[in-house]
């Protein structure tokens, strides 16, 4: 490890005892959800509903696990295939760089699977007239239907580094679901992100009228689901850095 990475880690690690750093967090996320924060910015030309720290958090673990597949439940306007997307294309650039090797982009080895219950035709079309659109493939269907979960799975068999991405429907009950579905799907050493697990930590009313909320939550799905699955655990590390995030232990890794 460099002197600088071991500053950073000595940093990240530093987080927790910070309370002003952690409440000043704590108060932005609470009035920047409200104000609709996380809906102002765009990848690559796409609408993209995330915070920046997560972006960057992404790219992080894109770029340190290295999937050949990444599989993405929630699908909105894009931005996040298209992030992803963007992310696998330029780690096939590095490595067919080292190589000596040209990329041709219409032959892409690397894949993101997106599925969502409801891809708008505006949307897609988007997606398919985007330059990244060669590596992005879209199944239209309820994330949990057996018909649905059967496609991603022979999809998955032909990749043997999987990084999944869960961001759709944010009730326990589905979340849970879509984990005991998606999560094993997950390599070794690489990462289940289940998004929105901030939801159980903000008041009721920031959700609005939608049916999930404190104690029906992605995070008190993901508690269910890591009682009784310790091949996964949560990596502090990424909170500590992050603080400011919609999903607070919500990165998980897959320890065996």
């Amino acid at each position: 490890m460099s002197d600088f990475a071991k500053e950073v880690e000595a940093r990240v690690a530093a987080v927790p005892a910070n309370k002003d750093l952690n409440d000043s967090a704590a108060q932005f996320m609470r009035t920047s959800i409200a104000s609709q924060y996380s809906y102002n910015y765009f990848w690559l030309g796409r609408p993209i509903i995330q915070y920046p720290q997560d972006m960057v958090a992404m790219q992080e673990l894109i770029w340190a696990v290295k999937p050949d597949l990444i599989i993405e439940t929630g699908i909105a306007h894009g931005g996040s295939l298209i992030l992803n997307a963007s992310m696998l294309a330029l780690l096939e650039l590095s490595e067919a760089a080292e190589k000596g090797e040209m990329v041709d982009p219409a032959k892409p080895k690397r894949k993101v699977l997106g599925i969502d219950i409801d891809i708008r035709a505006h949307n897609k079309a988007a997606i398919e007239a985007h330059p990244m659109a060669s590596r992005i493939e879209m199944i239209q269907g309820s994330s949990t239907a057996p018909e649905i979960v059967e496609q991603v799975r022979k999809v998955a068999a032909d990749y043997s580094r999987v990084l999944v991405s869960l961001d759709s429907n944010h009730t326990h009950a589905h979340v849970l679901e879509e984990l005991n579905l998606y999560a094993p799907l997950t390599s070794v050493g690489s990462y289940c992100v289940v998004f929105d697990t901030v939801v159980e930590d903000l008041p009721k009313e920031l959700s609005g009228d939608r049916p999930w909320g404190p104690g029906d939550s992605p995070k008190s799905a993901v508690a269910e689901y890591l009682k009784v699955h310790p091949e996964f655990e949560v990596d502090q590390s990424i909170d500590n850095k992050l603080l400011i995030t919609v999903a607070p232990g919500g990165y998980l890794k897959r320890l065996s």
